[in-house]
């Protein structure tokens, strides 16, 4: 799964302070425009005083304690997260369910990220009980060379993305752990994993990766003994990971990583691709390996698929039938969309998620995420 790049053009968050004008680097994921009202506040801000600021549309600059501005988010999150629930025989149907799901997320971000933190051009915070978060906002963000302001979420978000890329995630069948860049979609759901690494080979002289992410389906189809594969992304941040991963299982010399908008050049016996599952709009970088707006990516691939199979080859598509039961696309859609790239289904590989959502009954969406089906459809060019 791959994702986008950060926008070239900086932007800057201006506040008065101390009867001076101040300014610093706006930093936000979801490039958001910065706030046009930043009210400076300390340990004296209650948390009922931050939730009416919050929905005035004020962001609070923090100047007091920093472990206290850790339990004023947790107080604000408690108070965004009272929502009432609908009974079972209210229930909304499915894609409206998902809809007022992620407004229900875009709300709830947009209420969390008002607290604000700032950083030196260090990435030092001036503030008492502050953490050292130079190493972690490095990783995440590059130097910036000058004082930046962010939401105290979104630097929670890169700390436990770093303490996640220390440890890395283990992979059955990988002799080494992943380690997943900040920005870069984590290989957590294993059900898509276990199918790759089970389903029967169609060579293994070569094999396309397309848009590899962290790596992961390419180091296990090494793993299952292929020779050669190229793998494919656009975005620096997933280039940049899955490399760090392959130098690490001494993959580089079996794995090419290519900078390219799906298929590189050339025919393959083997083309394997895990695009984002959901055909909607994503709101963060990282979500472009979530949602694909108009099912861009899976057209893609499957439009593209014949040409660059080699005789007797086969194309994996790895998809889950989420959207299906969230009424976002139908399985006819997907059949058609074989169909008239002149492809025909060999057979499919199917696994129940194990993750903790599709466990969760009090899960906004659970009753799709209950149903769910990841699949593995193995794919050939039609004969004519």
């Amino acid at each position: 799964m791959t994702t986008t790049a950060h926008p070239a053009v900086p932007a800057y968050a201006v506040w008065e302070e101390n009867e001076q004008t101040r300014r610093a680097l706006w930093c936000m994921e979801n490039h958001s425009a910065p706030p046009k009202h930043i009210s400076i506040v300390d340990d004296t801000l209650t948390a009922d005083s931050a939730f009416r600021l919050a929905n005035g549309g004020t962001a609070m600059l923090w100047r007091g304690d920093f472990q206290n501005a850790r339990q004023l988010l947790q107080a604000l999150a408690r108070r965004v997260d009272k929502r009432k629930k609908h009974k079972e025989d209210t229930l909304p149907a499915p894609a409206d369910a998902f809809n007022l799901h992620r407004l229900a997320q875009s709300q709830r971000a947009r209420l969390l990220n008002s607290l604000l933190i700032e950083l030196d051009a260090n990435f030092r915070i001036d503030l008492r009980r502050a953490p050292d978060v130079a190493a972690a906002c490095l990783a995440a963000l590059s130097n910036k060379h000058e004082p930046l302001l962010l939401s105290l979420r979104a630097l929670q978000g890169i700390i436990g993305a770093y303490e996640w890329r220390k440890k890395g995630i283990a992979i059955e069948g990988l002799p080494h752990n992943i380690h997943v860049h900040y920005g870069v979609f984590s290989p957590i759901r294993g059900e898509y994993i276990e199918l790759v690494a089970k389903a029967p080979l169609p060579a293994t002289d070569l094999a396309f990766d397309i848009g590899t992410g962290s790596g992961v389906l390419a180091a296990i189809l090494a793993r299952r003994g292929v020779k050669k594969i190229v793998a494919t992304d656009q975005d620096p941040r997933a280039l940049a990971c899955a490399r760090e991963n392959f130098q690490r299982m001494g993959l580089e010399p079996r794995i090419e990583l290519q900078d390219t908008d799906l298929f590189p050049a050339g025919q393959s016996p083997l083309i394997v691709c895990n695009p984002p599952w959901l055909p909607a709009r994503p709101t963060l970088p990282l979500e472009h390996a979530i949602y694909d707006p108009d099912s861009r990516m899976l057209l893609g691939f499957l439009n593209g698929l014949a040409s660059h199979l080699r005789n007797d080859g086969e194309g994996w598509l790895i998809l889950s039938d989420l959207a299906e039961h969230l009424g976002l696309r139908s399985r006819e859609f997907l059949l058609n969309a074989m169909e008239h790239a002149g492809l025909k289904v060999l057979a499919r590989h199917d696994a129940r998620p194990l993750h903790p959502k599709a466990l969760d009954a009090n899960d906004a969406l659970h009753k799709a995420r209950k149903a769910e089906v990841t699949s593995l459809w193995r794919l050939a060019r039609k004969v004519p």
